[in-house]
C-alpha cells in the first residue's frame, strides 16, 4: 500500500509538472528561473506523504518567488494545486498545531502569487484563504476519521484479546474441575474395586458423568466460536446457555458423589443475576469446591449465597486443617483467575486462610433490587 501511494504522488507530480511547465512556455517566458519555479510548484507534490511540510514550504515559496518576480502576469502555472494538495496533506499527517503554523505562510505565500497576477488585495487574500481552509477542514476530517479507525481497530483487537482470556479461562475452570472430580471417584474405585463392587460401580457411574458434563461445557462453550452453527436446526443441540447458579445444586451433589460433603445456605431474598455476574458466581463456587476436593483432606465444604439489596455475596468455605491441607496462595493462579474475573463486573474477590482452621474465598458483586 506504502509503495503504491508514492507511485501515484510520483505519477501526480510528473502530471502537474508538465502542466506547469507547459504554461509558462506558452506564456511567453523564456526564463530558465520561471521554468524551475514552475517545477518547484508543484514536483514536491511527490514527497507529500514522507515530508508533508517541507514540500508544502518549497511549493509556497517558489509560488511566492513566482508572483514577486511578475512571472505571474501571464497564465499561471499549476493554478495553486500544489499548494492545496500539500495543506491537505499536512492537514492529513500532522497535528493541528502544525496544521495552523502552515497555514499562514502558505496563504501568503498564495497571496503574494496572486498579487504578481494582477488580482486586487481582497481577491489575493480572499481566495487562498477560503481554498487553503476548505483543505485544511478536509483533511483534518481525514485525519479525525483515521484516528477513529485506529481506536475501533485497537479495541476490537483487545475485545478478541479479552475473549481470548475469557475463554481459555472457562476452559480451565470446566477441566480442572470435572477431572479432579474423574480423578478422585477412579481412585476411589481402584480402591475398592475387590472388597466393595457397589461402591467401585457408583464411582465409576460418577466419574463418567463428571466426564461427559464436562465434554458437555465444553462443547457449549466452544460452539460460539462455530460461525456455521445454527442452535435452531437440531433441537437436541447441547447449544444452551452457560451454567449459573440455578445449576448450584447440582455442582453441590456431583462434589458430594466425590467425597465431600457440602451445605448451600441462602439468606435474602434470592433473585436472578444478570448473566455475566451468574457465570462469574457460578464459576467462582466450582473453582473453590475443586481447590476444596485437591489441597483440603478431609473436611466439610459450606456456600453461602447472601443476597442483598445492593450487593450480592458467595462465599465458599471449608474446615480442612491447616496441617493436611496445603490450600493454594491467596496470589496462587486460580485465585487470582477469580480475582480477575470478578472485577470484570465490578466485584472484588478475596481468599485466604480461615481462623481457627480451613479457607475461605468471598465474592462481593454490585446488583440492584431486580437483579441487574
Amino acid at each position: 500500500m506504502v509503495r503504491q501511494a508514492v507511485l501515484v504522488d510520483a505519477v501526480l507530480a510528473a502530471v502537474l509538472t508538465a502542466l506547469a511547465v507547459d504554461s509558462v512556455v506558452r506564456s511567453g517566458t523564456d526564463s530558465r528561473l520561471a521554468h524551475l519555479l514552475a517545477v518547484l510548484m508543484v514536483a514536491p507534490v511527490a514527497v507529500r506523504q514522507r515530508a508533508p511540510v517541507l514540500a508544502t514550504g518549497i511549493m509556497g515559496g517558489a509560488m511566492a518567488a513566482y508572483g514577486l518576480l511578475g512571472y505571474s502576469n501571464g497564465e499561471i502555472p499549476g493554478n495553486g494545486i500544489g499548494m492545496t494538495i500539500g495543506m491537505l496533506t499536512v492537514a492529513t499527517l500532522r497535528p493541528r498545531r502544525v496544521a495552523a503554523l502552515t497555514f499562514a505562510p502558505t496563504v501568503v505565500a498564495t497571496a503574494a502569487y496572486l498579487a504578481g497576477a494582477g488580482f486586487g488585495i481582497w481577491s489575493s487574500l480572499t481566495l487562498p484563504t477560503v481554498l487553503l481552509l476548505v483543505a485544511w477542514g478536509l483533511g483534518d476530517s481525514t485525519r479525525r476519521w483515521g484516528q477513529r479507525t485506529q481506536q475501533l481497530a485497537a479495541r476490537a483487537a483487545q475485545a478478541v484479546a479479552d475473549e481470548r482470556v475469557r475463554i481459555a479461562r472457562e476452559l480451565h475452570d470446566i477441566v480442572t474441575h470435572h477431572m479432579s472430580v474423574v480423578s478422585l471417584q477412579a481412585g476411589v474405585a481402584q480402591y475398592v474395586l475387590d472388597t466393595d463392587p457397589r461402591t467401585a460401580r457408583s464411582a465409576i457411574g460418577a466419574a463418567g458423568d463428571a466426564g461427559r458434563q464436562a465434554l458437555a461445557e465444553m462443547r457449549r462453550l466452544l460452539d460460539v466460536l462455530r460461525v456455521d452453527h445454527d442452535p435452531h436446526s437440531d433441537p437436541e443441540s447441547d447449544y444452551r446457555a452457560q451454567p449459573g447458579l440455578a445449576d448450584l445444586d447440582r455442582l453441590a451433589d456431583q462434589t458430594r458423589t466425590a467425597g465431600l460433603p457440602v451445605d448451600v445456605v441462602v439468606t435474602g431474598r434470592a433473585r436472578p443475576l444478570p448473566p455475566g455476574p451468574d457465570l462469574c458466581a457460578y464459576r467462582v463456587a466450582q473453582e473453590s469446591l475443586t481447590n476444596i476436593l485437591k489441597h483440603a483432606g478431609p473436611a466439610t465444604a459450606r456456600i453461602g449465597l447472601d443476597y442483598g439489596e445492593r450487593t450480592f455475596t458467595l462465599t465458599v468455605s471449608d474446615d480442612g486443617t491447616p496441617s493436611s491441607t496445603g490450600h493454594p496462595s491467596p496470589d496462587s493462579h486460580g485465585i487470582r483467575g477469580m480475582r480477575e474475573r470478578a472485577e470484570l463486573y465490578g466485584g472484588v474477590l478475596t481468599a485466604g486462610p480461615r481462623d481457627p482452621r480451613g479457607f475461605a474465598v468471598t465474592l462481593r458483586l454490585p446488583i440492584t433490587q431486580d437483579g441487574s
